[in-house]
């Protein structure tokens, strides 16, 4: 049988899902020297690692060429879901918040009956959280540093990814909604593997969430 294809996305999450893995007890040699190398076994080569941009994962995983993948939750937020989410690996926290100028604390802000502009590199999860919310806005995409909409006058606040919440402290921006959503990396599964290789993929997931547990 083929090995069991996960995509995991580059960098930071790439990092934690190895060393979870490792302590887990599968030699990923191959991946810490991995070069260049996009494609590479680890344990005994019954499971195959690919290594993608975060958006290519969730791509790679619905349309079957990856059984698995781990991406970041605001990935699966902002780009849908025909996949199952199986497991929240607990790494790779962070947050979305809704922030502004002027000190405004959210009663202000989401108070009144006039359409607010949202700058955000996030339009779909911009939209779902103001719905949910009642709000109507505008929504303007933002593809490098969504912090200057709002000092440029472009936008009325953004939605974005905030860890410490230190780059928006130093461009004097403050946070109006500190929690819009939380997010962490999940293991997502194929549909169809997730069928066709149950007992593979359940027994990988059981192990990743029993080191999870013990890292916790």
């Amino acid at each position: 049988m083929k090995p069991l294809r996960i995509a995991l996305t580059k960098g930071r999450l790439e990092k934690d899902t190895i060393g979870l893995l490792e302590s887990a007890g599968y030699d990923c040699t191959a991946v810490r020297e991995k070069g260049r190398k996009l494609i590479l076994p680890i344990g005994d080569g019954d499971i195959e690692v690919v290594l993608a941009k975060a958006a290519d994962v969730i791509t790679y995983v619905e349309n079957g060429v990856c059984d698995l993948g781990v991406v970041g939750k605001d990935t699966i937020m902002e780009n849908g879901s025909c996949f199952f989410e199986i497991l929240d690996l607990g790494f790779g926290k962070c947050r979305f918040a809704l922030a502004g100028k002027g000190g405004r604390s959210a009663e202000e802000f989401f108070s009144g009956y006039g359409e607010k502009t949202i700058a955000t590199k996030y339009p779909n999860v911009a939209r779902n959280f103001f719905e949910g919310k009642g709000m109507d806005i505008r929504v303007i995409k933002i593809e490098g540093s969504v912090e200057l909409a709002p000092l440029l006058g472009l936008a009325d606040a953004i939605v974005d990814i905030v860890e410490t919440g230190s780059t928006l402290r130093e461009n004097g921006l403050t946070i109006i909604e500190d929690n819009v959503a939380p997010i962490s990396a999940r293991l997502i599964a194929n549909t169809a593997s997730l069928k066709l290789r149950k007992a593979e993929i359940e027994a990988l997931a059981q192990k990743m969430e029993e080191e999870r547990r013990k890292s916790s």
